[in-house]
């Protein structure tokens, strides 16, 4: 991922907050917002990521991707990487189609979404 000081990146489907720990260590004064689905995993997030959040370079917050909508004044995101994430694997084409129009809604028009499908990451086009 083109990972760079300032960015604002939305993580999907975080789990234990490993990646959105390292992103939040590269982007300097960005932001990087990592979701989760399950509430157990924002917790094992919260407990692991304590430095990150206090610094507020990390904000958790539980939402499936095909239900995220930003806050009333949260600025968009500049780049969106999902590992592992069902909504976003092909197996579900229609929670596919609604995921990926919530991750351009969350998105600045040149914000960019990576997906897992081996190394490197995937880039996913999401506007013409």
């Amino acid at each position: 991922m083109p990972l760079r000081e300032g960015l604002r990146v939305l993580e999907i489907g975080c789990g234990p907050g490993a990646l959105a720990r390292a992103i939040a260590m590269r982007i300097g004064d960005g932001h990087v917002l990592a979701i989760d689905r399950s509430a157990k995993a924002i917790e094992q997030a919260k407990s692991a990521s304590q430095a990150e959040l206090s610094s507020g370079r990390l904000t958790l917050r539980q939402a499936a991707i095909e239900d995220f909508e930003l806050h009333a004044h949260e600025a968009p995101y500049d780049i969106a990487v999902a590992i592992r994430v069902g909504a976003l694997d092909g197996r579900h084409p229609e929670l596919e189609r609604r995921a990926l129009r919530r991750v351009a809604d969350a998105l600045t028009s040149r914000g960019q979404l990576y997906i897992d499908s081996g190394n490197p990451l995937r880039e996913v086009r999401l506007r013409d």
